[in-house]
């Protein structure tokens, strides 16, 4: 027969009402008695209803995680992490993919809304004021997104750009391009302006190309524009973008980081195994993923009534075989 939480109760010397607030509420239940019910009711292989808690307390113990494009490699760390940090706290989290569309996005947020307690929005295509109106009707918490009222995770992706542009400009290098990414994204934004401050404290010519498609045949088409832009660095919106741009510059016969040295951005797995191995700007995503898990919660906690937290992560450049000196092949590296 099924264990009940009458058996719990019995087992661990407690009333049934306990056993039930170490499931729904387990804050309000002191340590000591939280660490024995759930030592027996692992013990005796107890798993709460959930249909049946979510009717008592009102809470699903559900979370919508919302995210631009699984296929892009930025996303799946920080999904994992967002996991894991969830199911450590007794929730589930559902995981949809937008496909880089704003209509779906707002679909898929509607359709969310009646089966969770909060939704996480990673890197929204939607505009503040839909998702302002959205919020109605959960807690939401954004990553790379700064909206009025949300609690927040920004990975500062311009600390990064700063460093690359500086980097690029310890090479030699003069004239530089930009490739943003798709419109209305909060990332491209970031690394614009970013990019342009760096580029003029540094005295350098920025070339902003934009939008794309935040994917390798975004890059690929570019590369006839970034090939007659007459820069020799560039720094793309992400590695898939870069990977993208060199496959298209070596069929116009230009080499990587012989006749223009490369930057992406996100550190994915793709970049460090391509030839040559990607220089790029490193993105926090699993621990921005656990982060909006905790303040999503805690905004569920307190009825989405809590003051908005800003959380901004740091990156940083790492250098790795796509970028060089300014010139071609043969030319001597700095010492």
């Amino acid at each position: 027969m099924a264990v009940t939480i009458r058996d719990v109760a019995r087992a661990s010397g407690v009333h049934v009402s306990t056993v039930s607030r170490t499931f729904s509420a387990p804050q309000l239940v002191s340590a000591e008695t939280r660490n024995r019910v759930l030592t027996v009711a692992e013990e005796l292989g107890y798993r709460p209803n959930r249909a049946a808690r979510a009717l008592t307390t009102g809470r699903t113990h559900n979370l919508g995680l919302i995210v631009a494009d699984i296929a892009n490699p930025f996303f799946p760390p920080l999904i994992k992490a967002a996991q894991a940090q969830a199911r450590e706290r007794d929730y589930h989290v559902f995981v949809a993919d937008t496909d880089e569309d704003p209509l779906l996005e707002q679909e898929l947020i509607e359709m969310l809304c009646k089966q969770v307690d909060g939704v996480l929005l990673c890197s929204p295509r939607l505009s503040n004021r839909v998702i302002e109106r959205l919020r109605a009707q959960v807690p939401f918490v954004v990553v790379n997104r700064r909206v009025k009222g949300l609690s927040t995770v920004l990975m500062d992706v311009g600390q990064g750009v700063r460093a690359a542009v500086e980097h690029l400009a310890a090479l030699g290098h003069r004239r530089i391009a930009l490739l943003s990414g798709p419109s209305g994204s909060w990332t491209s934004e970031e690394m614009h302006a970013a990019a342009t401050a760096a580029a003029d404290e540094s005295g350098l010519e920025l070339t902003v190309l934009r939008p794309n498609e935040p994917t390798e045949q975004g890059g690929l088409a570019a590369a006839a524009a970034v090939a007659g832009s007459g820069a020799t660095g560039v720094l793309c919106y992400n590695d898939l973008v870069a990977l993208g741009l060199i496959e298209g510059l070596h069929e116009r016969g230009l080499s990587v980081p012989g006749d223009l040295s490369v930057i992406g951005v996100d550190d994915s797995l793709p970049g460090r195994l391509n030839r040559p191995k990607l220089t790029t700007i490193t993105m926090p995503t699993a621990a921005a993923g656990r982060m909006a898990v905790d303040l999503l919660l805690a905004a569920v906690n307190a009825g989405d009534t809590g003051t908005p937290t800003l959380a901004r992560l740091e990156t940083h450049l790492i250098v790795r075989e796509s970028t060089r000196a300014a010139g071609r092949v043969g030319a001597p590296l700095p010492a």
